[in-house]
């Protein structure tokens, strides 16, 4: 997207609602340039009138002239700036949505492709400087183009002669802000770049700080976290140093521009073709041009900031998702939950590495099939392409002889729970992340759900019960807690489709039974697909499936298994070596 096309994009999705109050805006900006204006013209009458003839008769007018220019002045600048901040947090909160929007509803790919702290990144750093393009931008451009129009016309009224040698600086200041803008686009995008480095740096020490203490690695996360601060320090300096470089070429110009027009002023007084009050109304208004010049010459910069902001945004909000439902997609008709793999073959679009070749897999409906298999076989896979996280490369996926891709996503997700080994909490209330199933459960609902996940043993404990907010991903919960209400959800829904990826982790005997028997319950007369990770669920699995490199190597029964499938025998020698 070339920056032109940028600008447009900006505009027709976030600035033109608002075109309103940027109106009112400018109206204000024009009183602000025809007040700063006024204020440089009153000078020569004061110093003619006052000064040179001293009538006695406008001691007072014009000073009071001079005071209500300076009121409307910043009166104006107040209600002008007042106006565009609302645009601002307007566009800022319009911009945050839409990327929030699309992130929520991305493919898992996208979110798994980047790191978290770079879409912080984007959605903080990169908005802020959309939303001074958008909004301080767009204040000062009228503003101080205004300003500077009524300024010069002060000037031309006074000595068009001095004026046109005035007018030389802001081209050339125009040229000095063009090459620090180049510069500018590109530092600035580095620093974005090193600040999402620096978040998700954060993230990761805030999620591993148990695992650094352990390996004590405080000093080498220090090294590190020095040189990342480092880097990101160099890029902010390096853009504090490219804004500051306007000020070095704006004051010798201004110097340059001063001098000579003195000097050329002073010739013009000699020749009786200037006066006094003249020169000095003219002097002011150029003084007073110096700000808004200035403040133009470095606009470039900001608007390079924001364009290159814009450019890491837009793509995120732009993303299409590949995971979508045909336009004639029908609702998913429920019947007994009998899930078929015909020739599936899929790969990880990041990894470029095939993970499943032509599977073929029959799962009957209101039965538990287990996986079993070595890590990286491909059983997560299977799991994860039932609900449609990924889609295949080849073949299909049914349920109830309907094919996933011909039914809505709504209808398909609708019919599935998925209770993963890595189980993931919400830093809110017990209750609250129960009820994550279903939002309109009446507490009746969640309690049941708890008891029968045998959650309720360690939440009626708790002084808050229900209202006890766990901590981030739930900290503040043991390894079996988190796996008991995640169980819990998972009966909330009341799915007739359970994805269920076996915990590896060690658990005592006593809460190991506990979510044994809450498994029980959320699996019975349920289709049921299981990571088996535990003797005795593949031992009460009704069938097996031997999964090896992306393929299926034996299916069966467990005493079928041990006679046909090398792999599955050592799978179960080893179970029973650790039982």
């Amino acid at each position: 997207m070339s920056k032109i096309e940028i600008i447009k994009r900006l505009y027709n999705d976030y600035t033109k609602k608002y075109v309103k109050n940027i109106l009112i805006s400018v109206f204000f900006t024009v009183l602000l340039a025809g007040s700063t204006s006024s204020v440089a013209y009153l000078l020569d009458p004061a110093i003619k009138h006052l000064f040179i003839v001293q009538d006695q008769s406008l001691i007072v007018i014009i000073p009071s002239l001079i005071v209500l220019a300076f009121a409307i002045k910043g009166i104006s600048l107040y209600a002008a700036r007042v106006i565009m901040i609302g645009v601002s947090a307007e566009v800022s909160k319009d911009i945050q949505t839409d990327i929030l929007a699309s992130l929520i509803k991305a493919d898992t790919q996208l979110v798994d492709g980047k790191h978290s702290g770079k879409f912080i990144s984007n959605l903080t750093n990169d908005v802020s400087m959309i939303t001074n393009l958008v909004s301080t931008v767009i204040l000062n451009l009228f503003k101080d183009t205004l300003t500077l129009a009524g300024l010069l016309s002060v000037m031309f009224y006074q000595n068009w002669k001095l004026a046109l040698i005035a007018i030389i600086m802001i081209p050339l200041a125009s040229v000095a802000a063009k090459s620090l803008g180049k510069r500018i686009s590109k530092v600035s995008t580095q620093q974005m770049n090193r600040a999402g480095i620096l978040t998700s740096y954060l993230i990761e020490i805030f999620k591993n700080h148990k695992l650094i203490k352990i390996f004590q690695k405080e000093k080498y996360e220090k090294e590190r976290a020095d040189k990342i601060i480092e880097n990101l320090k160099e890029s902010t300096r390096k853009i504090a140093i490219v804004f500051q470089r306007a000020s070095p070429i704006m004051e010798f110009l201004t110097g340059i521009m001063i001098a000579f027009l003195i000097y050329v002023a002073a010739n013009l007084i000699l020749r009786n073709e200037l006066e006094v009050s003249n020169f000095f109304s003219f002097l002011a208004a150029m003084m007073l041009a110096y700000q808004p010049v200035r403040s133009l010459a470095t606009l470039n910069i900001s608007i390079q900031q924001g364009i290159a902001g814009a450019s890491r945004v837009l793509p995120i909000i732009d993303d299409i998702s590949e995971i979508k439902e045909k336009n004639n997609a029908d609702n998913l008709e429920f019947k007994i939950g009998k899930i078929d793999f015909e020739n599936v073959t899929f790969t990880y679009p990041a990894a470029g590495k095939q993970i499943l070749s032509s599977v073929n897999l029959k799962f009957p409906g209101g039965k538990m099939t287990a996986l079993v298999g070595h890590s990286g076989a491909g059983k997560s896979t299977i799991l994860n392409l039932i609900p449609r996280f990924y889609n295949t490369d080849k073949g299909d996926i049914k349920i109830d002889n309907q094919s996933i891709y011909d039914s809505t996503i709504h209808s398909v997700r609708k019919n599935i729970s998925l209770v993963s080994q890595d189980t993931t909490l919400f830093d809110d209330t017990i209750g609250n992340n129960i009820a994550y199933a279903n939002l309109n459960a009446s507490k009746k609902d969640i309690e049941e759900a708890a008891k029968f996940s045998f959650a309720s043993e360690f939440i009626d404990k708790l002084p808050d019960k229900y209202n006890t907010l766990i901590g981030e991903n739930g900290v503040r919960l043991s390894g079996g807690e988190k796996q008991r209400l995640s169980i819990a959800r998972a009966i909330l829904k009341k799915s007739p489709i359970i994805l269920l990826d076996e915990a590896t982790s060690s658990l005592d005997a006593e809460t190991e039974d506990k979510i044994q028997k809450a498994i029980g319950f959320l699996t019975k007369d349920r289709t049921t697909i299981v990571i088996a990770h535990r003797l005795s669920t593949i031992l009460n699995s009704d069938k097996i499936y031997v999964i090896d490199k992306g393929a299926v190597s034996g299916e069966g029964k467990h005493e079928e298994l041990l006679i046909s499938s090398n792999i599955y025998k050592n799978f179960y020698e080893k179970q029973i070596k650790r039982s």
